[in-house]
């Protein structure tokens, strides 16, 4: 018995991943280049309300998170959110949800593997950039096929240095405006002097491109928050998830009122919203207008200089090496939870002596490879077409998370459990609102330029549906 109990265990994914782990995943699935880069072009469209449109969207991203987290911690199994949708919904959703995350994060990858090649070219021109892709590609995978505890630690460490930038940014931003070193431009009047907090309105437009505004702004500000759905593909490997991932989940809310909001309202202070273009990151743009000022701290005179882009780039190049990190970890355990279901060859759920899908990872890293020589080789309007399927594809995810959870709750009130052990808020109020924003999205998206994106998602849908039905891995 012990022994049949021990081979069981060997087929198993182990869990490795502690509690700190567990909240620092958390908190860099909430920090990524969707803040350091991503800003830009929200923030053009809605001025300093685009601070309102990042609290409005954390929110209902929040909610979804519990809707996950909800079905996680009664359940904590691989293949998340795949797993539920494939249990109460059905087959094809199982499959569509996982192939479909699985697609994303391989998408998210390529580009992540291509930016961390431009951030080491900032120090290094002479290195190619396929060279430097190539260098962390292989770290990253190797990190990952040692065991989870490795991957943990890593992504511990890379959001680590992530906060103490944001929080860095957040002090010494604000030091700047009560002082008055930053410059004769910073003022906190800089929230309303320009035409008001909404100086867009919410559809008013000015030629700059189409519909303007707060409203608008939100298909793009929803996308930072891409990645928060990791704490439900960690508890499986998880160490007490009743415990850790209630703990990380409620703390999603609070660090996005802190790392967001907080840090957009000093660096809209720090400088005039006008300033930012869509190319640049608000972060970059700010402490770059800086450069030749001086402030006194301590009774000492600090000159700005270069160093504010070099310790930016670490921070970048931080950041697109944790969203990779992530992606090379979720996507192994999408395939493996897909495996599992038999929406995914049997071969994929093999584990090596770590307790670690070994194929999962090496597949998915197969793909991503692909994509980065797709990026050199294909002409632009066909990687277009490979990008806005990232942003159909996250909003198929929400939207499918969400559903799933009516199915999940209608199962279990069935059952007679009218109370589970970590409750989603409102339901079923919670879910209905956040598929009314998520789906409302879709007209300010094709009102914003996003048509491909819509356009791409029934096509998707339909390769998926496509691929299902002629499937064979039972």
């Amino acid at each position: 018995m012990n022994k049949l109990k021990s081979e069981r265990a060997n087929k198993e994914l182990k869990r490795g991943l502690s509690n700190r782990h567990i909240q620092l995943i958390a908190l860099g699935g909430s920090i990524g280049t969707g803040l350091f880069l991503g800003i830009g072009p929200a923030a053009v469209m809605a001025g300093p309300s685009v601070i309102l449109g990042y609290t409005i969207a954390g929110f209902i991203a929040f909610m979804i998170m519990r809707q996950l987290g909800e079905m996680v911690v009664e359940e904590p199994v691989s293949g998340s959110f795949s797993h539920f949708a494939n249990k109460y919904w059905g087959p094809f959703a199982g499959f569509a949800s996982g192939w479909n995350y699985w697609l994303l994060y391989t998408l998210v990858s390529m580009a992540e593997l291509t930016a961390i090649g431009m951030y080491v070219h900032f120090w290094w021109p002479q290195v190619p950039l396929w060279a430097s892709s190539l260098f962390f590609f292989v770290v990253i995978n190797l990190i990952n096929l040692a065991n989870v505890k490795i991957y943990g630690e890593a992504e511990f460490w890379f959001s680590i240095i992530k906060v103490i930038a944001i929080i860095a940014m957040i002090l010494f931003g604000s030091y700047l405006l009560i002082s008055g070193s930053g410059g004769s431009k910073a003022s906190v009047s800089n929230l309303w002097n320009d035409g008001g907090f909404f100086p867009k309105g919410l559809f008013n437009s000015d030629g700059a491109g189409g519909y303007q505004g707060l409203l608008a702004s939100m298909a793009y500000i929803m996308f930072s928050f891409g990645g928060l759905e990791l704490i439900g593909i960690t508890a499986s490997e998880a160490e007490n998830p009743e415990i850790t991932i209630p703990k990380a989940t409620n703390q999603v809310i609070y660090r996005i009122l802190i790392f967001y909001t907080g840090a957009l309202l000093i660096l809209f202070s720090l400088s005039p919203w006008r300033e930012i273009t869509t190319g640049s990151s608000p972060f970059v743009t700010v402490f770059d207008t800086l450069n030749g000022l001086n402030f006194t701290l301590f009774g000492h005179t600090f000159y700005f200089t270069s160093i504010i882009a070099n310790v930016l780039n670490v921070v970048v190049l931080t950041a697109a090496l944790s969203v990779y990190n992530s992606s090379v970890y979720s996507n192994s355990r999408m395939l493996y939870g897909l495996s599992k279901q038999g929406n995914a060859p049997k071969f994929l759920s093999k584990l090596n002596s770590n307790h670690v899908p070994v194929m999962a990872i090496l597949v998915s890293a197969l793909f991503a490879a692909l994509c980065v020589i797709i990026n050199k080789v294909v002409p632009k309007e066909a990687l277009n077409y490979l990008m806005s399927l990232v942003v159909s594809s996250l909003i198929i995810n929400w939207i499918i998370i969400s559903l799933t959870h009516f199915y999940f709750k209608r199962s279990k009130n069935k059952e007679g459990m009218y109370k589970t052990k970590f409750p989603s808020l409102w339901y079923p109020l919670g879910n209905i609102l956040c598929l009314i924003f998520l789906i409302g999205i879709l007209p300010i998206m094709w009102l914003t330029g996003m048509e491909l994106s819509i356009e791409l998602i029934p096509i998707w849908l339909f390769v998926l549906y496509f691929c299902y039905k002629f499937s064979n891995y039972k």
